[in-house]
């Protein structure tokens, strides 16, 4: 069934932004898969990568003001997808939880090992070196300034940043501290660590130092 349903998924990204692609969920089922790996209690592997395939299906729609929530509107197409598949019941509601859960910016919390790991992975793909490249090609395509001196972040009242220097203080840098699981922590630290030592480059750059 994985293998059908991420036929199924793929077409959904083909106008997908780079930094929402088909080649992001790859990313997150691979990372998926390290916390798994490393994940000391028995995990259902399979909810989580049917989650992966499908958590991200309404992004394109969101970008271009169709939806107003892909999370929202991913679990309902997910299990619709997974219905005509002929999945369970039951596996149906444990990966329309997983896709509901995932969202960054929503208050849904997730409740199972499951969902809690692939909120983990989606949101470790956000940090680190890929996560950099992911918010400078959505901040480009969006129109976003790279960086505003005029704009400091103390100064900067909206939620997700002014500029896409801003951007990383108000939401990656918090990401961390949004793992749910240990093995999430551990590779979060070591991601964010090569954001901070990116920022203090840039910071000292842009003020013209070598």
């Amino acid at each position: 069934m994985l293998e059908a349903v991420r036929d199924r998924a793929r077409p959904y990204f083909d106008d997908a932004s780079p930094a929402h692609d088909w080649h992001h969920v790859q990313r997150v089922d691979t990372l998926a898969e390290t916390l798994v790996d490393r994940h000391p209690e028995p995990v259902d592997d399979r909810v989580i990568h049917l989650a992966v395939a499908l958590h991200d299906i309404g992004r394109s729609r969101e970008d271009r003001g169709e939806i107003d929530d892909h999370a929202t509107w991913g679990m309902r197409e997910g299990g619709r997808i997974l219905r005509d598949l002929g999945a369970t019941t039951e596996t149906v509601e444990r990966v329309q939880h997983c896709i509901h859960a995932h969202r960054y910016s929503n208050d849904v919390e997730p409740a199972t090992l499951e969902a809690k790991l692939v909120s983990d992975a989606d949101n470790l793909d956000a940090l680190g070196a890929v996560g950099l490249a992911r918010v400078f090609a959505y901040g480009g395509e969006i129109g976003d300034p790279i960086h505003d001196p005029a704009r400091p972040v103390a100064a900067d009242d909206t939620d997700a940043g002014a500029t896409q220097y801003n951007h990383i203080h108000k939401k990656i840098l918090d990401l961390p501290a949004r793992m749910y699981t240990a093995v999430g922590r551990d590779l979060a630290a070591e991601r964010v660590a090569f954001v901070r030592a990116f920022l203090e480059r840039l910071e000292r750059e842009v003020r013209g130092e070598t």
